[in-house]
């Protein structure tokens, strides 16, 4: 199976390549349109699409919340105030936990499986993922003929589409037949005339939906049927299949919509189809651009001989380049308009009990999956998690009125496809924490921020108000006037008081104050700019006078808690307290300086006792390096990211498989690049080194702006500053002198080293 040739394969920068199939489901390629999905293995006597549509969830609707919580609140409370943390923490398991613990889980939609006649002793083998053109395509010689499959997953068109041909006529047969977990978990599989099959089944659970999935085959000569299970085509040239699938989620009837979809699919041909994928697709992901120096020779090699050997300690910028931009593919391919946001795994699951339920977990890993979508230029992939967010609203209403008897709407660590709002497991060191509602508020103002959009502000400005609602009201006064969380946790560590005793729940983990603080200044600063809401403002400004500031702990630290307790787990994946760091701003080395110190202490710390071990953590340590402007640290947290978290595909180890690591890298080399927080633009404010000469286009600043920069020997040699908006705009960068200006909408500006010229458009 191996290729002996690859001189023979056309050598292109930002893809993903191999020289054999895929033995298991961590070196499959993914394909994906937002709402469907496919894990390619590029067998060759069998090929597998390992099939996701991201509304297969077991289970509907329903109303978990815990009548008993907002009762048992004031003695919850009184427990921790007085260091009763074990009755604290057994009082909230009974009365705080949901009922049932657990919310709806995400699940795989099946399997299609091909097989091939007398495809033995195959050569030329090569499995690849274009990200230039969101194209999958296997290639491989038996005997004299050549057979190639491409595969893409159509955004305008709704379905994934599979064409598979020979250079020699007649010599392509097949069989096709979906699977899903070896039979036992659909209902029935039918034909559809000579050309097509029907997958049916249950989601499952209570209220759970109904899915389907459908394949028509369109073969170009040779003769097409259908006997039991299996779609049969033999002696043809070529073949095009085309899937698509939905639930009852969407559609009344989803076999229906499949159908009839599959129906005006057919009368185009697929050069059509393809043009409209990569013109679709290509208008997203081609929005940046990102050239680092060269690594000599590293292109000729596959994707997983080149992570062995960055394993190994080699340098490879051209590694570095395809995994930024997989990241944006991964983002393009698993949260567009109309689909659910991207979850814990994008929307690639192959397991009906997945880790962690591959759900939307809000302490920080669905925040993550979108740290990339503003300043990497796919502001419209943002729109699924919006759109969550809003459906979460009626919901947690009900939590935050039930529950706590508080105004607003709030949402504990995790939230699935209902939206639900209510506590997930009884897992002391999460479950009970009302920020998450706040937390992905806050995208809402980074959306626009990045994209000075006023009728959005408007529209978005009423659901952050209900966030803020919720806290006001939550809030409670300790001893010495100041605004606390109770009952609250440090996402997901644990601490230990003089006593020895050990503990999670606690009066004000420091995180919650930054989350608080950034989600109140979005309100008064929305209101100003829509002019609504004075008295509203004015009660957001005095309870944030009185919220606790960070505190830096007796080893020059970030307190983590309000008390200088000391950790259980010093090397913790979670570094919640630094949120003031990033995605915050509240901790900055120009106006905080004293703060930025101590971030760098905590960070230290951390590492040295073993933090970073998980892949999405390790993204997130990049990110706050680039932040304090080291670009070393920033730099060898990238090579630790590639060499120790991810898979042969490149996806993200936490292990296992999650996607936020991806999304978290790519967000952090963008930050290494470039930063625009606190009214100023920054231009390579961590730039490593051996990324001493490079060039990007398209990435995107808070302000509405969007840049081009080039660079040499560390000193950007040509700035391009283009406005989305009229309004000012500061920009740093080594090389050129200090840039203060007022940009008019549509117009772009060019700066030059240690020179400053205006070029209109």
């Amino acid at each position: 199976m191996m290729n002996t040739n690859p001189t023979e394969t056309v050598e292109q920068k930002q893809r993903l390549w191999y020289l054999k199939p895929a033995a298991e489901w961590n070196e499959a390629l993914p394909i994906g349109n937002g709402r469907l999905g496919a894990m390619i293995f590029g067998g060759i006597t069998e090929e597998k699409l390992q099939l996701n549509e991201d509304s297969v969830w077991y289970g509907g609707p329903r109303d978990r919340n815990n009548e008993d919580a907002r009762a048992h609140l004031p003695e919850i409370r009184k427990l921790i105030m007085e260091g009763r943390l074990k009755e604290a923490e057994a009082l909230a398991g009974m009365t705080m936990a949901g009922l049932p613990e657990s919310q709806r889980h995400y699940l795989p939609l099946g399997d299609l499986l091909i097989s091939f006649d007398r495809h033995e002793k195959p050569g030329d083998y090569v499995r690849e993922l274009d990200l230039e053109r969101g194209v999958s395509r296997v290639s491989y010689r038996i005997g004299d003929v050549r057979y190639i499959r491409e595969l893409f997953a159509s955004y305008p068109d709704q379905a994934i589409v599979m064409r598979i041909s020979a250079d020699k006529k007649g010599a392509l047969s097949l069989k096709a037949r979906f699977n899903r977990r070896n039979w036992r978990y659909m209902e029935k599989t039918e034909k559809w005339g000579q050309q097509g099959l029907v997958m049916q089944g249950e989601c499952g659970g209570k209220g759970g939906s109904s899915f389907c999935a459908i394949v028509k085959a369109l073969p170009e000569g040779g003769v097409c049927k259908t006997i039991g299970e299996y779609l049969l085509v033999e002696n043809a040239d070529a073949v095009t299949l085309l899937l698509a699938a939905g639930t009852t989620f969407r559609h009344p009837d989803p076999v229906l919509y499949g159908k009839r979809q599959l129906e005006e699919l057919s009368q185009v041909s697929y050069a059509e189809l393809l043009a409209r994928h990569v013109k679709d697709y290509f208008a997203l992901f081609g929005r940046v651009t990102l050239r680092l120096p060269e690594s000599p020779g590293k292109n000729a090699l596959p994707t997983d001989e080149r992570l062995k050997q960055f394993r190994e300690g080699e340098e490879d910028n051209g590694l570095i380049e395809t995994y930024f931009q997989f990241g944006r593919y991964l983002l393009i391919s698993s949260s567009r308009p109309g689909s659910l946001p991207a979850n814990l795994q994008g929307i690639w699951n192959d397991s009906f009990t997945p880790p962690w339920d591959s759900k939307f977990t809000i302490n920080i890993n669905t925040q993550m999956n979108y740290w990339p979508a503003e300043n990497c230029n796919l502001s419209e992939c943002h729109e699924p998690l919006f759109d969550l967010i809003e459906r979460m609203r009626e919901p947690g209403r009900v939590t935050a009125s039930v529950m706590y008897g508080c105004r607003g709407f709030t949402a504990h660590h995790n939230t699935d496809i209902w939206a639900d709002t209510a506590p997930q497991d009884t897992y002391l060191p999460a479950s009970f924490w009302p920020m998450g509602a706040a937390w992905l508020c806050l995208h809402l103002w980074e959306h626009y921020r990045f994209s000075q959009d006023r009728y959005f502000l408007a529209r978005a400005y009423e659901t952050m108000k209900e966030a803020a609602l919720f806290l006001l009201d939550y809030l409670i006064e300790d001893n010495e006037g100041r605004l606390m969380t109770c009952p609250s946790v440090s996402p997901e560590n644990s601490y230990r008081l003089p006593n020895g005793e050990t503990g999670v729940l606690c009066a004000g983990a420091t995180m919650d104050f930054q989350i608080i603080e950034a989600l109140f200044d979005a309100c008064i600063r929305s209101g100003e700019i829509i002019e609504r809401d004075e008295a509203f403002r004015e009660e957001l400004s005095a309870a944030l006078k009185r919220l606790p500031k960070p505190q830096i702990g007796r080893h020059g630290q970030i307190q983590e808690w309000m008390e200088d307790y000391e950790e259980v787990e010093p090397g913790h994946r979670h570094i919640s307290h630094l949120f003031g760091l990033y995605p915050g701003e509240g901790i900055n080395v120009d106006s905080t300086p004293e703060l930025a110190a101590a971030a760098r202490t905590t960070l230290e710390r951390r590492l040295a006792n073993g933090g970073g071990h998980t892949g999405w953590s390790r993204a997130w340590i990049i990110n706050f390096w680039a932040r304090l402007l080291d670009a070393d640290k920033a730099y060898e947290n990238v090579r630790a990211m590639l060499r120790h978290s991810t898979l042969p595909n490149l996806f993200d180890n936490h292990p296992p498989f999650q996607i936020d690591g991806n999304f978290g890298g790519t967000a952090g080399i963008a930050e290494m690049l470039l930063q625009s927080h606190s009214g100023l633009i920054r231009l390579l404010p961590a730039l490593p080194d051996s990324w001493s000469d490079g060039e990007v286009s398209g990435l995107r600043a808070r302000g509405g702006f969007t840049l081009n920069f080039t660079w040499t020997k560390g000193q950007v040699t040509e700035a391009v500053v283009t406005c989305a908006v009229s309004g000012p705009c500061r920009l740093e960068a080594p090389g050129l002198d200090p840039v203060s200006f007022e940009g008019e909408a549509g117009r772009s500006y060019t700066f030059t080293k240690r020179m400053r010229d205006e070029i209109t458009p």
